[in-house]
């Protein structure tokens, strides 16, 4: 197997995952593996109405490519794409995909699930829910002042 191809992008443009695994596939591939995770109407008991990310981009784009070679290496796969968006998301958009190709589906699944946990717990991030009653809040650690856009 060639080299793997890793794409990594923070983007504040709309995620289509089908665009992203066509960018990845080659003859070689037998499995194609895509991820979506969408912004959800409720968490926690609560009725979400949008959410909101930020990041400092150059950093995450560092760190979201650092975990697809990981995954490209740990499983052998041909190629591992990701992308976050950024700014204001409304229900139903996708807020981060995960795309793996391979020769061979368990490699790709495997390797689809190391990428998101992977994103969930080091990709420097932020989310902001906004809720149905008007009110909002950080989850997780909030961004220090000044250091997100």
């Amino acid at each position: 197997m060639s080299e793997p191809t890793i794409v990594a992008e923070i983007t504040t443009e709309p995620l289509d995952g089908g665009q992203l695994s066509a960018r990845l596939c080659t003859l070689e591939d037998g499995a194609v593996v895509v991820f979506e995770g969408r912004v959800r109407d409720s968490n926690a008991g609560r009725r979400v109405a949008r959410l909101r990310y930020e990041a400092y981009a150059e950093m995450a784009e560092r760190v979201l490519a650092e975990i697809a070679s990981e995954a490209a290496e740990r499983y052998a796969v041909g190629a591992v794409g990701a992308a976050h968006r950024t700014g204001s998301l409304e229900l139903g958009e996708a807020s981060v995909i995960v795309a793996v190709v391979a020769p061979h589906r368990e490699a790709a699944y495997e390797a689809s699930r190391y990428v998101i946990e992977a994103i969930k717990q080091r990709l420097p991030i932020w989310k902001e829910e906004h809720y149905a009653d008007g009110t909002s809040a950080w989850l997780g650690e909030q961004p220090a002042e000044g250091k997100a856009p």
